[in-house]
């Protein structure tokens, strides 16, 4: 239920994005997913990999600046309202959610949540029946 995600800190200069898709590359990672945000000065790359513990040592060996965050995985139907209900079931019970993406695969809609309390988060999402992406299943999509 809870994933590793890295965080990537990466200077607003051409090619340091291709550096780190090098290093993961080389490094036999896949990246499953990822979201980019962007100031004036620098970016962070947000993103789900296949071995969250490799990649970290791997982008530090190569002086990239990296975080580890808990992040939890949904999958919702992949239809006009569904990601709105599931929202509102954790808005209703005081869940901030401090960024989030998605991807859709098919008929179904993959999302990476990091929520400001993750254990009511979780509760939220089990009570109201909504299906959570292990770990493993989200480091191969």
């Amino acid at each position: 239920m809870i994933a590793k995600q890295l965080s990537i800190f990466l200077e607003n200069k051409s090619g340091r994005l291709t550096e780190v898709t090098r290093v993961l590359a080389e490094g036999g990672i896949n990246l499953s997913a990822l979201c980019i945000a962007e100031t004036a000065d620098f970016g962070i790359l947000r993103g789900v990999v296949s071995e969250p513990e490799k990649a970290y040592q791997l982008l530090k060996e190569n002086h990239f600046a990296v975080n580890v965050n808990d992040v939890v995985g949904i999958s919702c139907p992949n239809i006009p309202g569904a990601l709105a209900k599931v929202l509102q079931y954790l808005s209703d019970e005081g869940v901030f959610i401090e960024y989030m993406y998605s991807f859709a695969n098919g008929d179904h809609a993959n999302v990476v949540i990091r929520p400001s309390d993750m254990e009511n988060c979780l509760r939220v999402l089990k009570e109201r029946r909504v299906e959570l992406l292990a770990a493993n299943d989200l480091y191969k999509l």
